[in-house]
């Protein structure tokens, strides 16, 4: 009795114990290495890579997307448990976008960065959400499509499958060819 809190046992099952979701580390884990992924390939093509060095520049723009991603992610998923929404919400990423936004720009720009990043963060990690939204069905069915036929090389690929006759005639020609270099080289050795 001690998880109910000295309920009853219908009272404790009726009652949610949580208004967390199980799935919320993917909700903000997955999209932060995601970021430090593209933030790492962004330092690859940065104009400040010779300046700095390859590698630290990588890892810099690396933990700078992880930090803003893992931050709104984070922001997202505590405005989704309080207003106890759908994890789809728009409304979650706008709030989301203005919090995060709001606290990283007073810490990096003062009080217009708060505004100014506030207002950034919104508008794109609205605009992400929305994007990934609608894009999940489309890729759902095209990973679908993938895994239901076989996959199949095209006729003019120079890969070829071969059967079991076919693979035969292969390796009884390679055991040909490698018995005549053989005797070759045995030749020249003589």
């Amino acid at each position: 009795m001690a998880s109910s809190g000295g309920r009853s046992p219908e009272v404790a099952a009726s009652t949610p114990t949580s208004p967390v979701s199980p799935d919320w580390k993917e909700r903000i884990v997955y999209p932060t290495i995601l970021a430090g992924i593209i933030g790492s390939g962004v330092g690859l093509v940065s104009k400040y890579r010779k300046i700095h060095g390859l590698g630290n520049i990588s890892a810099t723009y690396a933990a700078n997307f992880a930090i803003i991603t893992g931050c709104y992610c984070g922001v997202r998923e505590f405005v989704r448990a309080s207003r106890k929404s759908d994890p789809d919400d728009l409304l979650n990423s706008a709030i989301a976008g203005l919090g995060s936004g709001a606290l990283l720009g007073r810490l990096q720009a003062g009080q217009l960065g708060a505004i100014r990043y506030s207002i950034i963060f919104a508008l794109v990690g609205t605009t992400v959400d929305y994007a990934t939204t609608e894009l999940r069905p489309v890729l759902t069915r095209y990973l679908d499509s993938l895994s239901s036929k076989e996959l199949k090389l095209p006729d003019w690929s120079p890969i070829q499958v071969l059967d079991e006759e076919a693979l035969a005639k292969k390796r009884a020609r390679e055991q040909q060819l490698r018995a005549q270099r053989n005797i070759a080289i045995r030749e020249e050795e003589s």
